[in-house]
């Protein structure tokens, strides 16, 4: 069996835990598989690198930026692949130039767009352990390109479709995904198996366990992914395909998202394209538009409300000032927070959204915003409340049984 395996930066925080990764990785060997790992740099390191360049300037250049943050999981791959020829394993360590990952041009966001996995085969079959550089690849240039936060779990599983691997495992300090935060609510299930689809939006909905780009690709690729522990030997969470078994369950879990902000443009202006206007300037500055309501008026005005990331707000409220003529008066809220449902088992079953907003009215909070879609109910509520409704939430939908 072929198996890719993917490291965080806290499974290769310090030599001693890159240590705990070859014993993993060399335990699997001896069970026969043969294992591509992909690793991340070592905890802090990215950060370490960008306050170096910082130092010279707050605006380094981004192809600058790329050669020197790709640094981080070279280091970490030639220390793994040492660490393995010491038990008297065959590892090779490569960059993702030599995996012959090609992505595009966007530096420091780039998106692969082939890999030729040639000398990748080639050093399996002579029995190597390949490690590769996570987070990284080149142009058709040859310049050295990254692929952005999250980037090695984009990698690992790249690179399993590349390969054909039989899977795909993404090793972390979480032990695999559970129905809630369970730092939220104690009595959180880690689930066994969860569907591409719901993993998506847990992690577009703020849950941190998988980069939804990877998730995405391996959706894609019908790559299996596995969320493990390096830290124990527990079961992980397999995301794969959806079943009918997974419709049958009602809600796969609840999550809290607590980087929201939320806008309300009062009076703007009731035209045709006025909404284009202000989404297309908020896109044009990278402003990731979330929720979105729109109330018509009989006055010749509209009342329209959206919500961004808090880190974006301020940018936010700079862009809709410049529609002076357009919008009379407007809102800012930066205490707001975002509480979501998802499931799969929606699509064949009424009710949830109801009593989501039972629930919530229940325990007396008030719903700001509400946004659906076919497996997902979210709701933008006051900040202070966030918490206590994940709770009732996951009570009201049995998530702890």
């Amino acid at each position: 069996m072929l198996v890719v395996h993917k490291y965080g930066g806290t499974s290769v925080g310090d030599l001693d835990r890159i240590e705990n990764v070859a014993n993993r990785v060399a335990k699997a060997r001896e069970a026969g598989d043969n294992i591509v790992v992909v690793v991340s740099a070592m905890s802090g390191e990215t950060n370490k690198l960008i306050g170096y360049a910082d130092h010279f300037t707050s605006t380094p250049a981004k192809k600058e930026m790329d050669m020197l943050l790709s640094s981080g999981e070279r280091v970490t791959a030639a220390l793994l692949s040492i660490a393995l020829q010491s038990k008297g394993f065959d590892a090779v360590a490569m960059s993702g130039r030599q995996a012959g990952i090609v992505t595009d041009n966007a530096h420091t966001y780039a998106r692969i767009e082939s890999i030729d996995p040639t000398a990748m085969n080639s050093a399996i079959e002579a029995g190597n352990i390949v490690v590769v550089a996570g987070f990284q690849g080149i142009n058709k240039d040859g310049s050295v390109t990254t692929l952005g936060r999250g980037g090695s779990d984009l990698s690992a599983v790249a690179l399993a479709g590349a390969l054909g691997a039989d899977q795909c495992e993404i090793y972390s300090d979480v032990d695999g995904i559970y129905t809630t935060d369970p730092r939220i609510e104690p009595n959180a299930k880690k689930l066994e198996t969860i569907s591409y689809d719901e993993m998506l939006e847990l992690s577009s909905l703020g849950a941190k366990v998988l980069q939804n780009r990877s998730v995405e690709l391996a959706k894609k690729l019908k790559v299996k992914l596995y969320a493990k522990s390096s830290f124990s030997d527990d079961i992980g969470t397999l995301i794969t395909e959806e079943s009918e078994n997974m419709e049958e369950v009602l809600v796969a879990g609840v999550v809290l998202d607590k980087n929201q902000a939320r806008v309300t443009l009062r009076g703007v202006s009731d035209r045709p394209g006025i909404a284009a206007e202000i989404f297309t300037k908020l896109a044009n500055e990278n402003i990731n538009v979330d929720m979105i309501i729109q109330n018509m008026g009989t006055d010749g005005s509209t009342n329209l409300g959206f919500t961004v990331p808090q880190s974006e707000h301020e940018n936010a409220k700079e862009l809709m000032a410049t529609f002076d003529h357009d919008i009379e008066g407007m809102d800012f809220d930066e205490h707001v927070c975002k509480v979501s449902v998802v499931g799969v088992g929606m699509k064949s079953h009424s009710g949830v959204a109801a009593t989501a907003f039972t629930v919530l009215a229940d325990a007396n909070i008030n719903i700001q915003m509400i946004s659906t879609s076919e497996i997902k109910v979210s709701m933008v509520i006051d900040e202070k409340y966030g918490e206590l409704a994940i709770r009732a939430l996951h009570e009201a939908y049995e998530l702890d049984k």
